[in-house]
């Protein structure tokens, strides 16, 4: 009598998942190579398969289309630091920390993600001198992080300093306008750019503002403001 056919072995799901979180991984790092080869204007679901060594069947599988893949390598850490990227290796012991403290770690820890990123550098060079489709689906990105960061670092108080939003902005994009500089500009303001003693003068300077715009709260059972 023939044996019944056997049921699949539920170990058989994980190496497909490998398998599919390989090949993902394969594309996103296909996107960034394309990128810093050719620009935008050579980046498109084909030029990106070839990269990959992949079928292009397998990127609109797997993410949809172009905007979708896009999308999905500005949210990967690869473009854009992650929020986890910036709480750094103890998240909880930097969200605990004292709001001036916590808002100079981010901003350190932010500009050590973007001074690594060379292809980062690139892109946002190009965004300034010609946005197009694809450079505003990888500036929303940016939007939905600081919205994100807002709502992490943010708290009570955040919510006393109410001008702490703008001076936030105008930090955030100061630091990528002086980074994409140093492409071709090593000095600035007389503070140099390729130096870690530039960069730790920036950093300090950030975190005195902090102390300025975020004093600690007087000591419970103080008389203070009265």
């Amino acid at each position: 009598m023939a044996e019944a056919p056997r049921a699949a072995l539920p170990d058989a799901v994980a190496p497909r998942a490998r398998d599919r979180a390989s090949t993902e991984d394969r594309i996103l790092a296909a996107v960034g190579a394309v990128l810093a080869r050719e620009g935008f204007a050579g980046l498109g679901v084909n030029a990106v398969a070839r990269e990959a060594g992949v079928d292009k069947v397998l990127i609109y599988r797997y993410f949809g289309g172009l905007p979708e893949l896009l999308r999905a390598w500005g949210q990967s850490g690869r473009f854009w630091p992650r929020l986890q990227d910036l709480l750094g290796d103890e998240p909880a012991a930097l969200l605990a920390l004292p709001a001036a403290e916590r808002y100079a770690r981010f901003f350190d820890h932010f500009i050590d993600e973007l001074r690594r990123r060379l292809l980062t550098l690139e892109i946002l060079a190009a965004e300034m001198q010609q946005p197009n489709p694809l450079t505003d689906i990888l500036d929303a990105e940016r939007e939905a992080w600081g919205a994100d960061a807002s709502r992490v670092l943010g708290g009570s108080d955040f919510a006393q300093a109410p001008c702490l939003n703008a001076v936030t902005l105008l930090l955030v994009m100061g630091v990528q306008v002086l980074l994409v500089r140093t492409r071709h500009t090593p000095v600035f303001s007389g503070i140099d750019l390729h130096s870690e003693a530039g960069w730790a003068q920036i950093k300090a300077s950030i975190a005195e503002v902090a102390r300025r715009l975020l004093p600690p709260p007087p000591p419970a059972g103080s008389d203070a403001g009265q």
